[in-house]
């Protein structure tokens, strides 16, 4: 994910804050919850967490004033998020930002604490809310991008490649990020007469040789469909 389009997310993020958290900003002090995944010195987690005060003082809201803000960075350790998840739970905030991994870490925890999240690939896929349209659970917040790029990737290939017909999409099948955007590449497919097959690969492996083989002989072009910003998990 580029750093602007991450600025840009966490800025917007104090609209979609839960309503009657905002209309109640004088009866008593309000308390966040944040949960980063990063390094407390991670630049660009700063910058957009800068950016996210920064929206929230636009709404009404300042740190050390009308709003307490409670900061935990798990510095990619899994044993310190989960602790530090659990932590943020019982302190009872009234909402908790959250990014990546670090959503479904606490939708384990908590049931009812609203949590509003950025940097999320497939928010659906990962099961961290029902629907884009009816989130269903006490989460809700930005996709990295929308499920209809991955209909965008195809278009862009065949404007590269207006001849060919058949199209791999090479993806982590460990993960269930990016079935979204799957999804999405085979619904259009028919539109350009192409037909779409998956190719499966592990993380921090290379591709499988069948695959490889697969994707020589019988795939003209293919698309990649991992995880596009580390900083996501």
């Amino acid at each position: 994910m580029r750093r602007r389009d991450f600025v840009k997310a966490m800025g917007a993020l104090p609209a979609v804050w839960p309503l009657a958290a905002r209309a109640q900003q004088t009866e008593r002090m309000r308390r966040i919850g944040v949960l980063m995944p990063f390094h407390t010195d991670d630049p660009e987690a700063q910058t957009g967490l800068a950016a996210f005060l920064q929206g929230l003082q636009q709404l009404g809201w300042t740190e050390n004033d009308n709003l307490q803000v409670e900061y935990r960075w798990s510095g990619g350790d899994a044993e310190r998020l989960r602790r530090y998840a659990a932590e943020l739970v019982a302190l009872a905030p009234d909402v908790i930002l959250a990014t990546g991994a670090t959503v479904g870490v606490l939708l384990e925890d908590t049931k009812t604490i609203p949590i509003v999240f950025a940097i999320v690939a497939d928010p659906v896929g990962r099961g961290f809310v029902e629907s884009l349209a009816r989130p269903g659970t006490n989460a809700t917040g930005f996709l990295t991008f929308e499920y209809s790029m991955g209909g965008k990737w195809l278009e862009l290939l065949r404007e590269i490649a207006p001849d060919v017909k058949r199209i791999g999409v090479l993806r982590d099948s460990t993960l269930p990020s990016g079935s979204g955007q799957f999804g999405a590449i085979q619904s259009v497919a028919p539109m350009f007469a192409a037909e779409s097959s998956q190719g499966a690969r592990r993380r921090g492996s290379t591709a499988n040789p069948s695959w490889r083989l697969r994707s020589a002989t019988s795939c003209r072009r293919s698309i990649s469909n991992e995880c596009s910003s580390s900083k996501e998990d």
